[in-house]
């Protein structure tokens, strides 16, 4: 079952991208716009300071039940909560990065919607086991 909103976004993207058509161009959108996603980050960190990176060797320990309980003492590295300004800021430069991401599945004669169903799919299927 299709996702009619997913649809109507990337049709959308295709009918609004006209300045970076050249798959070239979108390419290179992609990096920029996933490099400003991690720049707004840390901004958040290091301008605005409403979250703090607190990074650390992450412990697993020895007598963990199972590989699923490991979810549960693995660490984001977050503290804090983002403020509504950076919060603002990261969805913006999010949703540029899927515009673009949606652009080149269009170049490429992609559906974006079947590409995340099938992504679905395979966490799904793959469980915990999907990024070991």
């Amino acid at each position: 079952m299709e996702d009619p909103q997913v649809q109507k976004f990337q049709e959308t993207v295709d009918e609004y991208l006209i300045r970076h058509k050249s798959i070239v161009d979108v390419l290179s959108k992609i990096s920029e716009s996933s490099g400003r996603v991690n720049r707004a980050v840390a901004k958040a960190v290091t301008s605005c300071g409403c979250i703090r990176i607190n990074a650390t060797k992450q412990e697993i320990p020895v007598e963990i039940g199972s590989l699923a309980s490991i979810r549960d003492v693995m660490k984001t590295h977050v503290e804090g909560k983002l403020c509504d300004q950076c919060t603002e800021i990261l969805e913006d430069e999010i949703g540029r990065t899927l515009f673009y991401l949606a652009a080149l599945c269009n170049t490429l004669g992609l559906d974006f919607d079947e590409i995340l169903k099938k992504e679905q799919d395979r966490i799904t299927c793959l469980g915990i086991f999907n990024v070991m």
